[in-house]
């Protein structure tokens, strides 16, 4: 089975105690997509996913809505791809289908899944990215109610201190990581784990500085790649970040050891529980100061090809209503993440402004299928390599993404 690229959204751990408040919030959402009720003579839709049961009753409202019943089969998340596969083979898919949104054009170029359009669906409205991260050869495959990426966290209480205002650019950032780097606090944390949650926190200096994920061996790359491996050898970040990861650097911030961090909205929950913390958060400075273009994550609903067309229908149905803007902001209330609609993104922001940097981020930030689709995971095991091989000194920032970008998968 290929290295799975997990979203950072699947990173329930930190999400658990967030998704449980969704039982005890009013799920009011009578505009949901479907009113067949009737006609659906109370069918039964089978769901898989690879989130916590707590997320259940999220189903449930949509379950009724179009007058559905719901058996929910949660499974783990590295082992999802692999038993779709064996699923499709054995033609036995569920109705409804949860897919980490990298993974929505590889499902669907294996015949698995259906064209949304068939049901009257579509993304318009949404966030570019997350609509293309769902689209295969032309067609619509997948729904993704909420979206996250990535942004600059930083302690409020250690820039004042520093005199320091939140960096907008390269330079503001390494000149404020260095000022804020004292004893046992560093001035700032990532992950540069050797997994493709290293790559997903490098890709907003790899692609904001011009890098490209066909050839990783150019000029743009090799200057974001130096612009890390400086930070570490001037002693503002760690030299533990080749081993950390998301969540390892959030307990770095959490303790005071790391003044600013690269992190998402899934930290929310620990983050508002911490004692005495006090953060925010900007967009990921760029070298120029200009637009970051950073990777989305988050799930989308897809409909299996399951034979049944009139189950399918409902399915359709169901994962509307998931994705209508009331649901959106359901979940973005109980996740952290943020909705993807852009109207609905811009309105969460002004009641939300703990998300409103990542609001701000989706706009630009760009599907890691893109470009290369199901051979993404190719390019971002070379690029977590060539990171890796930086880091540990055992080549330097051009010639270690040369070498990554030789390699075969």
């Amino acid at each position: 089975m290929k290295p799975r690229f997990p979203s950072p959204a699947r990173r329930l751990r930190a999400l658990v105690g967030a998704v449980a408040m969704v039982a005890a919030i009013p799920l009011v959402l009578t505009g949901c997509s479907g009113s067949g009720s009737a006609a659906s003579g109370g069918k039964t839709l089978t769901i898989e996913d690879y989130y916590a049961a707590s997320y259940n009753p999220v189903y449930q409202q949509c379950a009724k809505t179009v007058g559905a019943k719901v058996t929910i089969n949660h499974v783990a998340g590295a082992g999802l791809i692999a038993k779709v596969l064996q699923q499709a083979s054995s033609k036995t898919l569920p109705d409804v289908l949860m897919l980490d949104n990298p993974d929505v054009q590889q499902i669907a170029s294996s015949g698995a899944l259906s064209d949304l359009s068939t049901y009257g669906l579509n993304a318009n409205g949404d966030v570019p990215g997350v609509k293309a991260a769902n689209t295969y050869k032309g067609a619509l495959y997948g729904l993704q109610p909420v979206t996250n990426s990535i942004a600059l966290y930083y302690n409020k209480k250690m820039l004042a201190a520093a005199g320091v205002q939140p960096p907008k650019t390269w330079d503001e950032l390494q000149a404020a990581a260095k000022k804020l780097t004292s004893g046992k606090t560093y001035g700032f944390a990532m992950s540069n784990i050797n997994t493709y949650e290293g790559t997903w926190q490098f890709l907003p200096m790899f692609w904001s500085n011009g890098g490209d994920e066909k050839n990783i061996a150019t000029a743009e790359a090799a200057q974001a790649l130096q612009f890390v491996e400086k930070l570490q050898s001037d002693g503002s970040l760690s030299k533990s970040s080749i081993n950390w990861a998301q969540a390892d650097v959030n307990s770095q911030f959490i303790a005071g050891k790391a003044a600013m961090m690269i992190n998402g909205p899934w930290q929310l929950p620990l983050l508002n529980a911490a004692k005495g913390l006090e953060f925010d958060s900007v967009p990921i400075p760029t070298r120029t100061g200009g637009a970051t273009v950073a990777p989305l994550g988050g799930e989308a609903f897809t409909v299996p090809q399951t034979g049944n067309k009139d189950t399918m229908q409902l399915a359709g149905k169901f994962v509307g209503c998931l994705n209508t803007v009331k649901m959106q902001n359901v979940i973005a209330g109980v996740t952290g993440n943020v909705p993807t609609n852009i109207d609905a993104g811009a309105t969460w922001a002004k009641s939300h402004p703990q998300v409103a940097s990542f609001v701000t981020t989706v706009q630009t930030a760009r599907a890691r299928t893109g470009e290369l689709g199901p051979d993404w995971p190719k390019a971002a095991t070379k690029i977590y390599t060539a990171v890796q091989l930086a880091l540990t000194g055992k080549a330097d920032p051009e010639a270690a993404l040369k070498q990554a970008q030789s390699q075969s998968q």
